[in-house]
């Protein structure tokens, strides 16, 4: 990973912005906005299904509700989910492990999503083999020192579709696989994987029994028909989240970095400036909906924040990384951010061809 000459960098910033904190006295945790928030992602999850099983709405308005259900599930993951398992939701553990637990109820599991996101993700990002995130299924090719077939050249088309199934690989197959790759790659012990792995089939089975089960008995549906249903809510889920994270790391000017084994502090916070982007920084309804994710650079350098504040403290980091000649990279509108992002995609699998 790339060394920075300016050393300094990450303790002038951290002291910036926590006399930010100190001097408005206000709390790095959640406040009264993000509580709301969460009140709110969550009945648009759960509204739906109970209207169904409840037996209070027919059969016509399955497909609308399961969809908005589909909505819910990025809500819930973007704004409530992603502040919990990074501890960054409340300065009590037990609620960030509450806020961080309604993973299960999505098909996905909290542990196992750290081990992915927080240990892999945020310490090697756009590392080739090191993050998953850049290191995806073999129809993607997301770094230029990855494998490269000729398939790729297609992939700015058929992309879009591969990310609509995100959630639902999560939800199926996904995880299981990950917990054997870590254990071949020494990421997770033997003892571990198999406490791991016992939790993940309880934790699917309960889920199971939530989504696939109660609705079987309750809706008078088919499996074939639920399993519409079921994979309409994942790819709609699985497409806002995989845009929402693609276009801040697969950006024609994002970097992709070699690993190392010697990393100092400094030299992994320039890591971050280097391998993510921002966009829509002045769109504040766009940014609410998303969980701040918009603000992906104030993110990987504060994963600790809570994401209400990261408009807040963006002023500080942009001139912060100016001050230091680092890059801060960031698109007027999430329009801009998705073209960049498809324009990125094509490169990859065009690498003859010269990006502009």
């Amino acid at each position: 990973m790339k060394k920075s000459n300016n050393l300094d960098f990450v303790t002038s910033l951290r002291k910036e912005v926590n006399l930010y904190f100190h001097k408005n006295k206000i709390s790095k945790t959640a406040n009264l906005n993000m509580y709301i928030k969460c009140v709110i992602m969550l009945l648009i999850y759960i509204i739906p299904y109970l209207l169904m099983v409840l037996g209070f709405v027919d059969q016509s308005l399955f497909l609308l509700l399961w969809a908005i259900m589909g909505i819910g599930m990025a809500g819930v993951g973007m704004c409530i989910m992603h502040d919990g398992n990074h501890n960054a939701f409340s300065n009590n553990r037990k609620i960030n492990q509450l806020m961080g637990f309604t993973l299960q109820i999505l098909g996905g599991t909290y542990k196992n999503w750290k081990i992915q996101h927080n240990q892999l993700h945020h310490k090697y990002p756009n590392t080739i083999n090191y993050d998953p995130d850049v290191s995806p299924i073999k129809l993607l090719r997301f770094s230029p020192d990855s494998y490269y077939s000729k398939i790729y050249r297609f992939q700015f088309i058929y992309a879009w579709f591969l990310y609509g199934l995100m959630t639902f690989s999560f939800a199926t197959i996904k995880e299981f696989k990950q917990l054997i790759e870590w254990k071949k790659g020494n990421v997770i012990t033997s003892g571990q994987y198999n406490q791991l792995m016992l939790e993940l089939i309880g934790w699917k089975i309960v889920y199971y029994i939530f989504i696939l089960v109660i609705p079987l008995i309750t809706l008078n549906i088919s499996f074939s028909q639920w399993f519409g249903l079921f994979f309409l809510m994942h790819f709609i889920a699985g497409f806002l989240l995989a845009i929402v994270f693609q276009t801040a790391h697969i950006m024609p000017e994002c970097e992709h970095l070699q690993f190392s084994e010697k990393m100092d502090l400094n030299s992994w916070a320039v890591n971050q400036l280097l391998t993510t982007s921002n966009y829509s920084p002045n769109n504040k309804v766009f940014s609410w909906m998303i969980g701040g994710l918009n603000y992906q650079i104030e993110h990987h350098l504060f994963p600790g924040i809570c994401h209400v504040h990261y408009s807040s403290i963006s002023n500080i980091v942009k001139r912060k990384a100016i001050e230091y000649n680092l890059p801060y990279n960031c698109k007027k509108n999430f329009t801009q951010a998705i073209y960049s992002h498809a324009k990125m995609l094509y490169y990859l699998g065009n690498p003859d061809k010269i990006i502009n």
